[in-house]
């Protein structure tokens, strides 16, 4: 076994397409190239993602992005070791992208081809940037998905509890939509919050009231939305105050249920009596500041440590692909070139499906 792998990711989940290149010499991992597309102008005017769209540019994309990482690297083919690739969950036109685009290049270079759980991707981010150890405590919270996870290893997870609706990306993309702001809804909603005062509109905190580690934000974004339109109602529209205070609101009910949420996932993971206590956040909607202090703030009550990754990988990018990549690698993982792509693909298998089943397997 080489102590030095070069392996070379790619994404194409959502609406980014990435490709990077992550070199690991004695687990020291170093990024040698991150390239990420965005597709924001392409979905601008049809408020959210299109998949059809997506699918298409990631199409157009992908060997690109792949040829400007490598050349960004100062590196070719032959001095990389193998691919990985998201191979789901996401959507799924992006997803097949992706995997073919993959199979491509491992079938052409007799490259080991490695298949990438997107979520793995995120939950083992703290590993490529602070080289924390296991087991650690992550909350992965992102545009689809909420969970708490305890990281055991690179394909060893047990979720504590998720979200049984939206998740929050999902309800600040919603909010944003009710308040007529940009998509994607999470940083302009954050931009908003900073103008407005949090205390003028007292959102509910769903689940609080009950045991456990789940949560719902679905109901949240309805309280936001009656909120709205009382005062549509009373004063015939939105002032801009009134559009920030809302977004306060929410933001900060938000960040309360996530917080608490925390503290109970921490009392599991500490009856663990982990060597090296970490919490660790990963997620686009860990870029939040709002959200970050709050749970910094539970971590540094319960004296245990806390990573959040720059922003930068915070959000869908191929690094984090890439090293999930050699941490699979390194434990013996290979896949062939009949590697499937996955809509839904849950980290913790053992558990059930926090939102049912369909005909392609638990959807998370």
């Amino acid at each position: 076994m080489r102590s030095s792998l070069t392996i070379l990711g790619l994404e194409s989940s959502c609406d980014d397409t990435a490709a990077a290149v992550v070199r690991s010499t004695d687990d020291a991992p170093d990024i040698l190239a991150s390239v990420v597309y965005g597709q924001s102008d392409l979905h601008a005017a049809f408020g959210g993602v299109v998949p059809e769209i997506a699918a298409r540019a990631h199409a157009e994309k992908l060997d690109t992005c792949v040829k400007q990482a490598l050349t960004n690297a100062n590196l070719t083919l032959s001095d990389i070791d193998a691919i990985a690739v998201t191979a789901g969950p996401g959507l799924i036109g992006g997803v097949l992208s992706g995997v073919m685009c993959a199979k491509g290049i491992a079938a052409a270079s007799g490259l080991p081809l490695i298949g990438v759980n997107h979520l793995a991707g995120h939950a083992l981010t703290p590993r490529l940037t602070d080289n924390i150890a296991y087991p650690y405590l992550m909350l992965l919270v992102s545009g689809g998905h909420c969970q708490f996870l305890i990281v055991r290893g690179c394909d060893d997870f047990s979720r504590l509890g998720g979200t049984i609706d939206d998740a929050p990306g999902e309800a600040f993309d919603k909010t944003a939509r009710l308040l007529g702001l940009p998509q994607p809804g999470g940083p302009g909603v954050e931009r908003e919050a900073e103008k407005g005062e949090a205390a003028r509109f007292r959102f509910p905190r769903p689940l609080l009231d009950r045991p456990g580690c789940d949560m719902s934000f679905s109901g949240l974004k309805t309280a936001v939305l009656r909120a709205r339109d009382a005062l549509i109602s009373e004063k015939s529209g939105l002032s801009r105050q009134d559009r920030a205070d809302l977004c306060a609101g929410f933001q900060e009910a938000v960040s309360d249920v996530l917080a608490e949420k925390m503290r109970r996932a921490l009392n599991i993971y500490m009856a663990e009596t982990p060597e090296t206590p970490t919490l660790a956040v990963a997620g686009g909607v860990a870029a939040n500041r709002t959200i970050r202090t709050k749970l910094e703030a539970v971590s540094y009550e319960t004296g245990v440590g806390f990573v959040a990754p720059p922003l930068s990988l915070c959000t869908d990018n191929a690094a984090m692909i890439a090293y999930a990549g050699i941490e699979l690698y390194r434990a013996g993982h290979r896949d062939g070139l009949n590697l499937a792509a996955r809509p839904r693909w849950p980290l913790d298998r053992s558990s059930p499906a926090m939102l049912g089943s369909g005909k392609k397997g638990a959807k998370a």
